[in-house]
């Protein structure tokens, strides 16, 4: 069992302060959401949410929405970039990357900068976006999202393989070129509680993280079905999973530990709670103790 942390709606001096105190807490990762820009007001609803949008109609698990005026948005990778590189054995991810909006030799590019500068330890988090109104700044189409992102996914894969290549397909079209010379360790993983999106996991993707913060039965429900696809799909290599979890509980943590859960998150504005520096860092140790990190080291077993 391991036990990161899952950021969004920080300043990037404070992702990468966390980041550093994470690991010496004895966190495995860290995981940093985004969004490119904030709409002044939109209509879209996380798929996670039921009901209307609005400029304040979709809210974050602590009660906040997920895009205001107020939150804070930082490019994931030029973060982590940082954190990198004052960190050596923290896990890095994106939880997640918005690759749609991207070209995909610019992201590929990008997180291999990423990787080399954390030794192999990035985790590419995608998903396909939800929030039409940031596509719409962005001139990029909504409609299709999914298809250029299973698209792009290819492309990514074919660039840090190392050496020259080209790609035609529907989306991407061109000729042979070269984003590094050597192969780039980068982890893939989809995010997303649909059917499709777990379907989409199993085939495309090293690893799968969730979308929201499924309720323990969900969970469970949603584990067995990964695993019902796995088999179904006679895929060989493990497909590993992240978990939101809703609070930073010993009880909780054992509970799915006990049902053989790997990698388990808990939200930053639930353990790194202050108004100085020394006092986020102070609420973020002490809730490492309460989880037995300490103890467990890298491992994160509740005691």
């Amino acid at each position: 069992m391991r036990i990161g942390i899952s950021c969004y709606d920080l300043p990037a001096q404070d992702v990468v302060e966390l980041a550093v105190a994470a690991e010496r807490a004895g966190f495995a990762s860290i995981w940093l959401g985004e969004h490119i820009v904030a709409p002044v007001s939109y209509d879209s609803t996380h798929p996670t949410q039921p009901g209307e949008g609005g400029a304040h109609g979709t809210a974050d698990h602590n009660g906040r929405p997920i895009v205001d005026l107020r939150v804070e948005l930082v490019d994931p990778l030029v973060t982590l970039a940082a954190a990198a590189a004052n960190t050596s054995t923290l896990q890095l991810a994106t939880g997640i990357y918005l690759l749609p909006l991207r070209h995909p030799l610019l992201a590929a590019r990008a997180a291999a900068t990423v990787a080399n500068l954390a030794n192999g330890r990035l985790r590419l988090g995608i998903g396909s976006g939800w929030l039409r109104e940031e596509f719409a700044a962005l001139d990029s189409a909504f409609h299709g999202r999914t298809a250029r992102m299973e698209e792009a996914l290819a492309v990514l894969r074919a660039a840090w393989r190392g050496g020259p290549f080209e790609f035609h397909g529907a989306h991407y079209d061109f000729s042979p070129v070269q984003v590094s010379p050597h192969p780039v360790p980068v982890q893939l993983v989809l995010g997303g509680n649909s059917e499709p999106a777990l379907q989409r996991a199993v085939a495309l993707a090293d690893g799968w993280f969730s979308s929201g913060i499924p309720t323990f039965d969900e969970a469970r429900r949603l584990r067995d079905r990964l695993e019902q696809l796995t088999d179904s799909a006679g895929r060989a290599a493990h497909l590993a999973t992240t978990w939101r979890i809703a609070g930073p509980d010993p009880a909780l943590v054992n509970a799915y530990a006990t049902e053989g859960f790997e990698e388990l998150l808990i939200m930053a504005y639930d353990v790194w709670i202050g108004t100085t520096l020394e006092e986020r860092i102070e609420s973020l140790e002490n809730a490492a103790a309460h989880l037995g990190l300490r103890q467990a080291g890298l491992t994160g077993a509740a005691r």
